[in-house]
């Protein structure tokens, strides 16, 4: 299980990129707009500079919805590659038998 201060940092993380997702998009599509003058753009990255920066996308991590284990994350499943071998042996995944050689 991973520490309760971890994985309330990573849903404040949340949090905050849907806050801030608009005025993001926003600015950095005027800062990418070539047919703007250079000073818009300029204090369009001015304005996104100024912004948390945990309010982007690219600094959440996925974690397992039961552990909050930030590795070996499936996707599609939303869990820990440990909590879907768990969760396999107990017969809670339809079609998951446990497999040993």
């Amino acid at each position: 299980m991973a520490k309760k201060s971890m994985i309330e940092r990573e849903k404040k993380r949340e949090r905050l990129v849907a806050k801030y997702a608009v005025k993001r998009a926003e600015l950095k599509e005027i800062a990418a707009d070539e047919s703007k003058p250079m000073e818009e753009r300029f204090k369009a990255r001015l304005k996104l500079a100024k912004l948390p920066r945990n309010s982007s996308a690219t600094r959440l991590h996925n974690r397992c919805q039961l552990t909050g284990r930030p590795h070996a994350y499936y996707r599609k499943l939303k869990v820990s590659r440990i909590a879907l071998r768990e969760l396999g042996s107990a017969g809670q995944i339809p079609g998951m038998v446990k497999s040993s050689w």
